[in-house]
């Protein structure tokens, strides 16, 4: 799982399947991936990977790049990498 921590918070790397049956991370070949019930139509698989980590983080997250792609990178501001690197871990079903 690609992570790094900058001045403005911990940037993690994300890659987005759409139109699965419910929200759900893994880790397929150390990296993050989120399965999203949305439809890539309009923004919604962003809203809903927005309102999922920053839920499960419990930090202010936001999209930094990949808008319309499905590798797409965010921040989370207020919490150490080692702490989002355990929580994203543990909510993961690995392969």
């Amino acid at each position: 799982m690609k992570l790094h921590e900058t001045v403005d918070g911990v940037v993690f790397e994300v890659q987005v399947k759409p139109n699965m049956k419910q929200f759900q991370l893994e880790l397929d070949e150390n990296k993050l991936v989120a399965l999203c019930s949305s439809a890539p139509v309009k923004g919604k698989v962003n809203k809903e990977l927005l309102k999922q980590f920053s839920r499960l983080l419990g930090g202010h997250v936001e999209l930094v790049s990949g808008f319309t792609s499905r590798q797409k990178r965010f921040i989370v501001t207020g919490i150490k990498v080692q702490k989002v690197e355990q929580i994203l871990t543990s909510a993961c079903d690995t392969r």
